[in-house]
């Protein structure tokens, strides 16, 4: 969507404020020990107590109220009461709701409490970019640019993207215009940021894998060579300068 007026900015802060409180406090909850689906419950309780509903449940019928993917899935991952967090665990959680007709999106990778295997220089790697991505987006410049931004900069701290994973528009439903906005140089797409829009940026940044796969639960993905990934991911207006961050306050660069 485009923010036109007044009631439309402060739809989409509020939206916002309901996913990224709720990305924050699943973060600061998940603990060893907790199923996948306990700390899918905390998150719902959080998304209802804003009066939002959860996106994938609401757009797709998905089994749960936010994604919660564990080590070598890569997004998707489908809450379980059989799924266990352990220490060192590579966990991604992904929070969309809708608040009032509005709609926003954001996600987070970390290393539950000892990174006893290794997983903490591509989570910090994916915030990296992330960060630098954000920073460089305003109106008119090419998304295709910022995709390239983005595959260089994994390249260069020596990981790869997910090519069939990607950003996307979104407002007034979970996915809009521009459709695709990926981590690598799409040569075919010319479309450029418009000043106003909405979009969420993420990064999908890999160890070994350049494509994500459907596994055989119909919902969770991961990579086509193995590996892991981490994904970091903030709803924000496009400026003619820096990005207003709808999602800041989901605390994920700190």
């Amino acid at each position: 969507m485009s923010i036109s007026n007044e009631f439309e900015l402060m739809g989409m802060k509020k939206a916002s404020e309901a996913v990224a409180l709720t990305l924050k406090e699943m973060s600061s909850y998940a603990q060893p020990g907790m199923s996948t689906k306990q700390l899918d419950n905390y998150g719902a309780k959080i998304l209802s107590d804003f009066g939002a509903h959860s996106a994938p449940y609401l757009t797709y019928d998905f089994p749960g109220f936010t994604c919660i993917s564990i080590n070598n899935e890569f997004c998707h991952g489908i809450p379980s009461d059989k799924r266990i967090l352990k220490e060192g665990d590579l966990v991604n959680i992904d929070v969309s709701a809708e608040l009032n007709g509005f709609w926003s999106d954001n996600g987070n990778s970390f290393v539950l409490g000892e990174d006893i295997n290794r997983h903490q220089n591509l989570v910090d790697a994916s915030k990296q970019i992330l960060h630098k991505a954000i920073n460089h987006i305003k109106g008119g410049i090419r998304i295709s640019d910022i995709g390239y931004l983005i595959e260089t900069e994994a390249k260069k701290r020596g990981y790869k993207v997910i090519k069939n994973l990607t950003g996307h528009g979104i407002g007034r439903s979970l996915h809009e215009e521009p459709g695709e906005i990926a981590n690598y140089r799409d040569r075919f797409n010319l479309t450029r940021f418009k000043k106003n829009s909405v979009v969420a940026i993420e990064t999908f940044i890999s160890t070994t894998s350049t494509y994500a796969e459907t596994l055989e639960d119909g919902w969770t993905m991961a990579g086509n060579k193995g590996g892991f990934m981490a994904q970091h991911e903030h709803t924000i207006i496009v400026t003619d300068g820096i990005p207003v961050i709808l999602t800041e306050m989901n605390d994920i660069w700190n």
